[in-house]
């Protein structure tokens, strides 16, 4: 079984900034695509960031020019900087990734980690 790891959140003021971090661990994992996901209350959950294997990245338009997502393959770690924070990325963060295992292709999800953004 894969685990993704999340860390980061918390509570910052309007035009703070945080850094989330995900690591897969646990299964023999080849990660293909990770990213985060957010949803904030009485939301579905939305796409906020995310980076394929060849380091292509894809950005909701809300968050473009403030987040920015990198990875770090040898140790399949994903990070979401998050800059210029706003009231509206108040949400609970999510980790996905979707690669190779022993049992073949397979998404897997973190716990969540809570953004709080507020004076």
């Amino acid at each position: 079984q894969v685990h993704l790891v999340e860390s980061g959140g918390g509570l910052v003021q309007p035009g703070g900034s945080l850094r989330l971090s995900c690591e897969a661990s646990g299964a023999r994992f080849s990660a293909d695509v990770m990213g985060w996901y957010r949803q904030a209350p009485g939301k579905e959950r939305e796409l906020a960031a995310i980076i394929l294997n060849g380091d292509d990245t894809n950005y909701a338009d809300s968050v473009k020019g403030r987040f920015s997502i990198s990875r770090d393959n040898t140790f399949n770690t994903v990070f979401l900087q998050m800059n210029s924070l706003r009231l509206e990325d108040t949400a609970v963060y999510y980790c996905y990734a979707h690669g190779r295992t022993d049992l073949g292709r397979l998404a897997f999800w973190g716990p969540g980690t809570q953004v709080t953004v507020s004076s």
